[in-house]
């Protein structure tokens, strides 16, 4: 393909409350296999992009361990590959990057040193799948400048959380509002872009010299009425996490069975970091419906839609509802979770009940495994 891949991964946002103590939002585990930013990964690679970079800031130790080797998306190469960026102290600069455009400015020399014609930029914090070969022929058919893709809002949502983009009958964007109180439209950007190479250097070189830093409000927003700028609607299943109640959301779409056919089964399939683990274990007295259950767990007990990442341990007479439960989560004897989050690694005592009754509940008490084994006599 004649572009390069950008990935915007940094960000943080408190409305994932405590869930991005840990992680950075692109790195959240979603629908039982995967983390956020194997999405965009896997929509590069099956668009034939062969060099990506990432940068990342906020949290970034758990999505560098998942970004550790680019084979598991097909990025090991000769030509091209996988490369992160984070901030670096240098002599020119020490800023930590202060927005989306500010990012990419700082590692301007890797744009300047390619020489693929055309740029896609994407944030890291959605789910779903996207030919950008379709986008860049869209782009270049309708010589546009600066190519936004956007979806329908996802119901339940809330449209203060994106850009709000209003088109034209030709599909040109007359209207882009960040984050607005009043939503004039229902169609909003999903965080794709593509633009040429040496377009985004000269806009870039612009805002730092005027100290702009936010690639939306700085760049798309101002140059609305000087560049064309075209929206390309993505059909399909389209996601953003950067809630607690949209991740909660999200995870929840996979027990739909159109949703996981879609993205377990269907071509182009989605890539992830594997782990040599077991097959789930599903003990006598063990009850699972409509439930996702990843390797290397093992259930004594009642489990109903809900999903259960990597390594939990469920035990005996407990029961879990409408829940999320994080990677290596041990859950007690006589435990009722409902419409909850269990934080990672977290330990649940015998007998205790947690139940969202005024929304999603995140259960992240820091217990240690040892503890709980010492209050029920075990050593």
């Amino acid at each position: 393909m004649k572009a390069l891949g950008i990935i915007l991964a940094g960000g943080n946002s408190s409305r994932m409350r405590n869930l991005s103590e840990k992680r950075a939002i692109s790195a959240m585990s979603v629908g039982c296999s995967y983390r956020c930013i194997d999405f965009v990964l896997s929509n590069m690679t099956n668009s034939n992009i062969q060099t990506v970079a990432v940068l990342s800031q906020y949290n970034a130790r758990s999505l560098n361990e998942h970004l550790n080797s680019s084979k598991w998306w097909n990025f090991g190469r000769k030509q091209g590959g996988l490369f992160l960026f984070t901030p670096t102290v240098t002599t020119d600069n020490s800023w930590w990057y202060r927005g989306t455009a500010d990012a990419m400015w700082q590692n301007i020399d890797f744009l300047k040193k390619r020489h693929e014609p055309y740029v896609v930029i994407a944030s890291g914090d959605c789910v779903y799948k996207l030919d950008f070969n379709k986008v860049l022929d869209y782009h270049i058919q309708r010589q546009s400048d600066i190519t936004v893709v956007c979806a329908k809002l996802p119901k339940g949502d809330d449209a203060r959380r994106f850009g709000v983009v209003q088109l034209d009958m030709d599909g040109r964007v007359v209207e882009f509002e960040e984050k607005p109180m009043v939503a004039k439209s229902d169609i909003v950007s999903t965080g794709v872009y593509v633009i040429r190479r040496r377009v985004l250097i000269e806009l870039l070189e612009e805002c730092n010299e005027e100290g702009r830093y936010n690639f939306v409000t700085d760049i798309l927003i101002r140059q609305k009425g000087l560049k064309k700028i075209y929206g390309y609607m993505l059909e399909g299943y389209w996601s953003n996490i950067s809630s607690v109640d949209s991740y909660y959301r999200t995870n929840m779409d996979f027990l739909d069975r159109e949703v996981r056919e879609y993205f377990f089964h269907q071509e182009p399939q989605i890539f992830s970091k594997t782990y040599d683990l077991p097959p789930a274990k599903y003990n006598a007295g063990s009850k699972v419906t409509n439930s996702l259950v990843a390797s290397g767990c093992i259930i004594n007990s009642t489990v109903e839609n809900s999903v259960l990442f990597k390594k939990v341990f469920v035990g005996n007479n407990s029961v879990i509802k409408n829940s999320i439960i994080l990677n290596g989560s041990y859950i007690g004897d006589n435990v009722h979770i409902e419409n909850c989050i269990v934080e990672s690694s977290e330990t649940l005592l015998s007998g205790s009940t947690y139940i969202g009754e005024e929304g999603v509940m995140i259960i992240s008490e820091k217990k240690k495994r040892y503890e709980a084994q010492e209050m029920n006599g075990e050593e």
